[in-house]
This record gives structure tokens, C-alpha cells and sequence, in this order.
């Protein structure tokens, strides 16, 4: 049998519905390549989005069954996580890269890049160095957005994965250091990432497979106290980052070795660390993108050249 709802809350569920086919459609149109070149969840999530509001739409013209008491009491609350649902979607939408990240994903005679679900690989053809890097992203950022900073370091030798983190977010990848030692490259690991990567890089410590020789922070500290950490620690970050700011980078200093080396790029951004565009809450760079990424490559390299045996 069909219940007697009222109209503000059969409205509601069908606004609902129209907005959450709204928002899909929205991240598809403006962030395809991120999307389909990140980690599968979010795509999952988005398919079962359209899925659900297409029930909940079709549910609400053709009338819900069951008793209408607790059926009207679990319509509002469905209501209510689809609201919520809806707004992490969107929130979830990702920051797409853009060039010159996006003609470093190709291979050439000087690297191969391997692509999966999980991460991305750049290898070197040439006679590889045993020290690697694994790397995670910043929050929401598409993987392929650090190809053009990080591809440099595998030119030189050095093989680099980038861990593709489900919905963007690193706290749902700790387990990348582990998936890139079980690569089986015969590699010594340096774990590093930018911004909020970083600081889950830095919590991969200790959390399964050999201890990493060292640490790579781009614009981005540690959680937590990790002065005892026994490899070698750098850190680079930008003097007009607006979101890991001077300041905070500086706090930083007394949760790490007494022996880190601290890089600033003089003019850098927080945004500069990648190429996905501008970033709300970031500061304004005083020098090109193209200067920024050659430093903080030149950086990022000459520190794993040091770890070399």
C-alpha cells in the first residue's frame, strides 16, 4: 500500500535527488581527467550516487510501501544523509593537473610510466639508483598533478611511485609504502608527499615493511613527535604558502631531527608543489611555475642522490 506523505518531504526527497545528479554530473564535466585517473572509489561513489537518486526519484513518484508511521520517520533521516552524502560528494571533487604535469606522464627513451589503479610508476630505462621514492599526494589532488616536479628525479635514476589515494584522501592509503616495497625494485625507500601527503607519508613510518631511510616533505610537517627518526629528513616549502605556512613549517622544526635540512623556496606557493591550478586559502607566488617546480625538483634530488650508497 502507498502512504500519505507530505508534500514538503516528497519535495524534498525529489530536490535531493535532482541535486545529487547535479553535483555528479558537475565533477564529470569539470574534473573528468582527475576522476579517471585517480583511485576508483570516488568513481564508485559517484556511480552509486546517480544510483541512488535515480531509486529515491523513481520511489517518490510512484509512492513508498510499509507503515506510515516509522516509514515517514525513516524518510526524513534519508533525507538527511542524502543531504549529508551529497556535500562530501562535492566536497570530495578533485583538484585535476594540468600542464606541464600532463605531457610528463608520457614515456620516452629516459622513463616508462606505468599507470594503474593504485599508483603511478615512472622507472628509469637506464641502470636504476637504490634509493626510491614513494609518494602521496595532497588532499583532493589528482596523482598525475606531481608528474612534472617528480619526474626529473626518475630521469635521474631514482624510481618514483605516486600513491593514488581513495577519494583523494591519504588517510585511506597508509598502506602505500608497503605497496611500493612490494614492488620488489630492490630499492632502499624515501616516503614523502605534499601538503596533507606528507603528513601521512610521515605516519607510514613504522607502519609495516623496512623502516624508510628517508623523509621528503613538500610544503607539509608531521602529526606528531618524530625526532627519534633514525633516516634523513628534508623539507621544502615556499615563503608565500598561504595554507603550510612559514610559520607552521617553522613549528615543525621541534618535531623532527635536529639534523633536517630545511629548504625554502624563496617567492614559492603551496599550489606550486604540483600543477592543478589555484588552491583556496593559498598565498600569492612571486615567481613563475616554471622557476618554482625547477627548484623543488633541483631539491627533492639532489636529497636522494645523498642517500645513494
Amino acid at each position: 500500500m502507498k502512504t500519505t506523505a507530505p508534500a514538503w518531504l516528497v519535495w524534498t526527497e525529489r530536490a535531493l535527488a535532482a541535486a545529487a545528479i547535479a553535483v555528479v554530473a558537475w565533477v564529470l564535466l569539470t574534473q573528468w581527467g582527475a576522476v579517471r585517473h585517480g583511485h576508483p572509489a570516488y568513481a564508485i561513489m559517484l556511480a552509486l550516487t546517480v544510483l541512488g537518486a535515480a531509486l529515491v526519484g523513481v520511489a517518490s513518484w510512484r509512492g513508498w510501501g510499509g507503515r506510515p508511521g516509522w516509514r515517514r520517520v525513516l524518510r526524513i533521516l534519508g533525507a538527511v544523509a542524502g543531504l549529508g552524502w551529497i556535500a562530501v560528494t562535492a566536497w570530495l571533487r578533485p583538484f585535476s593537473a594540468t600542464e606541464p604535469a600532463l605531457a610528463a606522464m608520457a614515456s620516452d627513451d629516459a622513463v616508462t610510466v606505468t599507470e594503474t589503479a593504485d599508483y603511478i610508476l615512472f622507472a628509469p630505462t637506464g641502470e636504476a639508483s637504490d634509493i626510491a621514492l614513494e609518494f602521496q599526494p595532497g588532499a583532493r589532488v589528482d596523482p598525475r598533478a606531481y608528474a612534472a616536479v617528480l619526474r626529473p628525479l626518475a630521469e635521474a635514476g631514482h624510481t618514483v611511485v605516486i600513491t593514488k589515494q581513495p577519494f583523494g584522501i591519504g588517510f585511506f592509503a597508509l598502506d602505500g609504502y608497503v605497496m611500493a616495497a612490494e614492488l620488489d625494485l630492490d630499492a632502499q625507500w624515501v616516503v614523502g608527499g605534499h601538503s596533507l601527503g606528507g603528513t601521512v607519508a610521515a605516519l607510514q613510518v613504522g607502519n609495516g615493511g623496512d623502516l624508510p631511510v628517508g623523509l621528503l616533505f613538500l610544503a607539509s610537517y608531521p602529526a606528531d613527535d618524530m625526532s627519534d627518526f633514525a633516516g634523513d629528513v628534508l623539507s621544502i616549502s615556499g615563503s608565500e604558502d598561504g595554507l603550510a605556512t612559514p610559520d607552521k613549517i617553522d613549528a615543525s622544526r621541534d618535531d623532527l631531527p635536529a639534523d633536517s635540512t630545511f629548504t625554502v623556496i624563496d617567492g614559492g606557493s603551496h599550489a606550486q608543489f604540483g600543477a592543478y591550478g589555484l588552491q583556496p586559502g593559498d598565498g600569492t607566488p612571486t615567481i613563475s611555475n616554471d622557476d618554482a617546480r625547477e627548484q623543488i625538483s633541483d631539491a627533492a634530488l639532489a636529497f636522494l642522490d645523498s642517500l645513494e650508497s
